[in-house]
């Protein structure tokens, strides 16, 4: 009897112990949840009647940051990066930019998202002299605190499609940039459906960036002085 009653209390205490851990989990799991909900929304109403898709509405004498991809995607045509480039022309023709900085990736030498960006936007019509590249844009939080830190950008047009854009004019709040943007046609359908989640977990990465991390970009360097 006394052996039973052991092994019933040896059951009973890890019972409770699973119990807890299933109760731990549930707990963290929600509060992954909630938070990762609570990032989303307030990355989503950063960007309230700061959204232009008409180019006459958009002010005029910004700086236009244009958010670099890679323009060919599996042997074909990368649609996010050719709405990029239509939208940054029709503000450039509209007469709503003094010049562009086209920011993207050139962390190794056979990937340069920034000079693609130039030479379509120069193909296009825009003068040479009124593109700047960065090349350590190597996310949307290093374009946008380069913008300020390393260009000395104080009004700024991002240029990339909404859900980048959202996000964009969340980091420009949290940089003291007056920023406002110029929303690129989006990709439809399943052919968008991997970046619209992908973004889903990039919201709540970015609001730890700046509310608990401290983080800076990977790369800084020496204040550059833009030509327009």
């Amino acid at each position: 009897m006394e052996k039973t009653q052991k092994l019933n209390m040896i059951r009973s205490k890890r019972w409770i112990w699973i119990r807890r851990g299933i109760c731990g989990a549930l707990l963290f799991i929600s509060f992954l949840l909630g938070f990762t909900w609570y990032a989303n929304v307030t990355t989503s109403v950063s960007g309230e009647g700061q959204m232009y898709e008409d180019a006459s509405l958009v002010s005029d004498g910004r700086v236009g940051l244009v958010f670099g991809c890679n323009p060919r995607v599996a042997g074909r045509e990368n649609l996010y990066f050719t709405y990029r480039m239509v939208a940054a022309e029709t503000l450039w023709k509209a007469g709503k930019v003094k010049g562009f900085i086209v920011s993207g990736d050139n962390s190794r030498e056979s990937y340069n998202e920034p000079d693609a960006m130039k030479e379509a936007l120069v193909a296009r019509g825009v003068p040479v002299e009124k593109i700047v590249c960065d090349y350590a844009g190597l996310r949307t939080f290093d374009s946008v605190v380069r913008a300020k830190q390393i260009f000395g950008v104080r009004k700024v047009v991002f240029v990339s499609q909404r859900f980048q854009n959202e996000r964009a004019q969340y980091m420009a709040k949290q940089c003291e940039i007056d920023a406002i943007s110029f929303v690129a046609k989006d990709l439809a359908g399943r052919g968008g459906l991997k970046t619209k989640l992908r973004e889903v977990l990039a919201r709540p990465k970015m609001v730890l960036d700046f509310k608990l991390l401290a983080t800076e970009p990977k790369y800084l360097g020496e204040r550059e002085i833009l030509p327009f």
